[in-house]
């Protein structure tokens, strides 16, 4: 039925607020949301009634928090609470029901101790529970973590066959709390199988509309859009939105000439917001946007287009013929893999390349290892590289983002058992010319394999654009008369098929001297007739030039700005991550400790710190070498150019060489490196603490001692333990807005008593007004904010001034 609503093109709507109005019926603070349902069923079919009276085609059931996580300590199980959600919802005749899936609450790793397919088996509990209690469709909503995101999409497609709609939640600076951008999350969650997908909560409509533009210009299956009644503000000891039923309206009918087709409210709406948003559109049609389809593929944070410009593969995690990257397979040694990602990335590489297959090495464990640590050091998008179907889908299905498979080919078992993969999972793949008969000799044989490939690929559901062919080159030295026949290969692909091309471009030199010569002049050739992505080693100074002049010859580089800053004034540029080339992060000395910190090198800290220690002080090392680094992360964190993975694996590689200084100085009997002591706490009636865990991590891995209270803490026992351990700093998080009345309790108690604290505050629901008005002495924007308060009040740095 929903699947047949949204192909009709006509608007849809989607209830408001659940909370609001449970608040509004007395809801008491700290109880868990689902309990109502058992206590008070009528007051929720109540509500439910007056939004199918305002106009709503879809009632969400109140089960956002019935995950086995949240529910501890409910008495409730996760069946229990969703069979009772569906069964209200459902005393609701005409309208759909939609089962309710949150955020399960924790932080997958690697920012987190939960694995994704933990994560996975909570989300399937809930899908397999509103399936059998009767729910129409699912919405995953208010997600800011794209994997999470991805492990509940799988579950909903795995173990049901309902409709599936999903929805991320953004900051004010266009990205989800883990760096997420909506492009990147509309061409990962559409390739996913969602139905619908979208944004909703944390953002009033009219900060959303950069957001829902961008939606709007990437996906190609409905949006949904589910705004906030604007933004918090605090008056007399309550949150409140301010904005009106009509301005929302106003709002929402703006969205709708845009081209969104399905809406809804989020906090602060209730059934005046719908009745509303419905009369203000009821002489609208939305347009069907026009969304070009390209070929892309992505990271958590960054979405690349292939074949608008030169598309650069790093070839160099690849043990096929080298030795070291080998014996780091063999010998477990990661950080010199990631220390290839980085040279690759910093050297220009737009996609790396992973392969681990050696006979000695677990490849389906090796491929999912070496996945999350190169993810969580480099935001570039990877290549997962395998002749093993059970290898491809191990890494798709935990890869974070869109990734390019390597590879099918024409043989009639590679595409059986490739394709359903890269569908599954909304990859881009590569398609290699050969089949059971091997590589054709000629361009013309090869051109029909890659019309297979092509063919059947769309047939299993995979989009043209998602095809890449590759032609592959055979080597000079024994093949001379073939690689020329690759060369019209890929003209012929290009012209004939419509899809980018990929080459291996290294193999042509294999078995000659100067192999370097060869392969620049053999990729010049390769890009005259039409290359899009090179398969090749970044860190060969020419081959880079090659493709710097070809970028000006070709019209990519306007006015030849970046051939001009690249090349101005040198004869012999050679790209500072270009020297030396086994992925060299210069581990030795003081600067290598600054490096392996920024570049998040967890595993090689502590032996370098212990080198270091033979000829520097441990405080020296501390406060010249270990803070200045985390303040460039830092620094580069707050300009995004990296994001919260990257951010938590430098802290996470402080904490490894913090761990080694302490022991010496343990050792020497000397001062204890305490930077000083913070108490951590998600206030009462509050049972999320994702940002204060954080918060919690960055703060430790910089050297403070942090107390960590938990969650739905009261007010006396914060009180309690401030005096108890003469705590300077206390820092309160939450994120529901029904619990920023406990923040500002919390804050008059510790005020009443006199305590010399300062108080920190942050959390979804609050800005810098609603901290001033709740009377903290400061806003923590972020859990890099919190760590620069923490520098001022403990520390004596330069002050924090209250700003988001």
């Amino acid at each position: 039925m929903f699947r047949e609503l949204i192909s009709s093109g006509n608007l849809l709507f989607f209830d408001g607020a659940m909370g609001t109005m449970l608040q509004r019926a007395n809801l008491k603070v700290g109880d868990f949301p689902e309990l109502v349902n058992f206590e008070s069923p009528d007051i929720v079919a109540d509500i439910y009634r007056q939004y199918a009276d305002a106009g709503a085609d879809i009632l969400t059931t109140n089960s956002f928090s019935s995950n086995e996580y949240k529910l501890k300590g409910s008495g409730l199980t996760v069946e229990q609470s969703i069979e009772q959600a569906v069964a209200i919802a459902r005393r609701v005749e005409g309208a759909l029901v939609a089962l309710d899936i949150g955020p399960i609450g924790q932080l997958l790793q690697p920012l987190g101790t939960l694995s994704f397919e933990e994560a996975y088996d909570m989300f399937a509990r809930q899908i397999r529970a509103g399936a059998s209690a009767g729910a129409d469709l699912v919405i995953i909503e208010t997600m800011t973590d794209l994997l999470e995101a991805k492990a509940a999409v799988l579950a909903a497609k795995e173990n049901s066959t309902l409709p599936v709609v999903c929805t991320m939640s953004f900051q004010q600076d266009g990205r989800t709390l883990t760096g997420t951008d909506p492009v990147t999350a509309a061409t990962v969650l559409e390739g996913l199988g969602a139905d619908v997908l979208g944004v909703n909560c944390s953002l009033g409509p009219k900060e959303m509309l950069p957001i829902i533009e961008q939606f709007l210009s990437t996906a190609h299956v409905p949006v949904i859009v589910q705004p906030n009644a604007g933004m918090p503000l605090l008056q007399d000891g309550q949150t409140v939105f301010p904005m009106r039923p009509d301005e929302f309206a106003s709002h929402v009918r703006h969205m709708v000439q845009k081209g969104v087709r399905i809406l809804g409210g989020c906090c602060g709406t209730d059934p005046e917001y719908i009745r509303a948003s419905r009369s203000a559109v009821a002489d609208q049609k939305p347009p069907v946007p026009r969304v070009p389809r390209k070929t892309t593929v992505t990271s958590a944070a960054r979405t690349h287009i292939i074949g608008d410009d030169i598309t650069i593969i790093g070839e160099r995690i690849n043990p096929t013929g080298k030795k070291k990257l080998q014996e780091a397979l063999r010998t477990d040694n990661i950080d010199s893999i990631l220390g290839e990602a980085i040279s690759q990335r910093d050297a220009g590489a737009h996609i790396l390349d992973i392969n681990c297959g050696l006979p000695e090495v677990d490849e389906q464990a090796m491929m999912i290892r070496l996945i999350r640590e190169v993810q969580s050091v480099v935001d570039v998008p990877l290549q997962i590289d395998s002749t093993s179907p059970e290898v491809i889908e191990a890494g798709a299905r935990i890869y974070n983002g869109k990734p390019l498979i390597n590879s099918v080919n024409g043989e009639r078992q590679s595409l059986e058992s490739i394709l359903p993969i890269a569908e599954k999972y909304g990859a881009c793949i590569l398609g290699l010319t050969l089949d059971e008969a091997g590589i054709p000799e000629t361009a013309r044989e090869r051109f029909a394999i890659a019309e297979r490939i092509v063919a059947a690929a769309q047939d299993a559901g995979i989009p043209r654009e998602n095809v890449l062919i590759d032609c592959l080159v055979l080597t000079a030295s024994a093949q001379q008369a073939a690689v020329a026949e690759t060369l019209k290969a890929i003209r012929m692909v290009k012209e004939g098929l419509g899809v980018c091309t990929v080459l291996g471009v290294s193999n042509v030199s294999f078995g000659l001297p100067r192999r370097d010569i060869l392969n620049r002049t053999y990729l010049a050739m390769a890009l005259a007739v039409g290359i899009d992505a090179p398969i090749m080693n970044p860190l060969s100074t020419g081959m880079m030039e090659s493709i710097a002049a070809w970028r000006v010859l070709a019209g990519h580089d306007r006015e030849s700005r970046s051939f001009i800053d690249a090349y101005a004034g040198t004869k012999a540029p050679v790209p500072s991550s270009a020297k030396g080339s086994s992925g060299d992060t210069g581990a030795s000395g003081v600067d290598g400790l600054r490096m392996i910190v920024i570049n998040g090198l967890r595993e090689t800290a502590a032996s370098a710190t212990r080198k270091l220690l033979r000829t520097e002080a441990p405080m020296d090392i501390v406060e010249k070498q270990l803070m200045p680094a985390l303040d460039e992360v830092g620094k580069r964190y707050e300009q995004g150019d990296l994001f919260l993975p990257q951010l938590i694996q430098s802290a996470e590689t402080v904490k490894e060489a913090f761990a080694v200084i302490k022991e010496q100085v343990s050792r020497e009997g000397g001062e204890s490196l305490s930077r000083g002591k913070v108490l951590l706490a998600t206030v009462k009636g509050d049972i999320h603490d994702i940002g204060k865990n954080i918060v919690k991590v960055l703060l430790e891995n910089y050297g403070y001692d942090v107390i960590d209270m938990g969650k739905d803490v009261a007010p006396d026992e914060i009180v309690a333990k401030v005096r108890s351990e003469n705590i300077r700093l206390v820092g309160l998080s939450a994120l529901m807005t029904t619990t920023v009345q406990s923040m500002e309790e919390t804050i008059a108690a510790l005020r009443q008593e006199q305590l010399p604290c300062v108080v920190m505050v942050g959390g979804a629901v609050l800005n810098p007004e609603t901290a001033d008005m709740i009377k903290s002495d400061y806003y923590a924007p972020d859990a890099q904010g919190a760590v620069t308060i923490a520098r001022t009040v403990l520390n004596g740095d330069e002050p924090q001034q209250q700003e988001s």
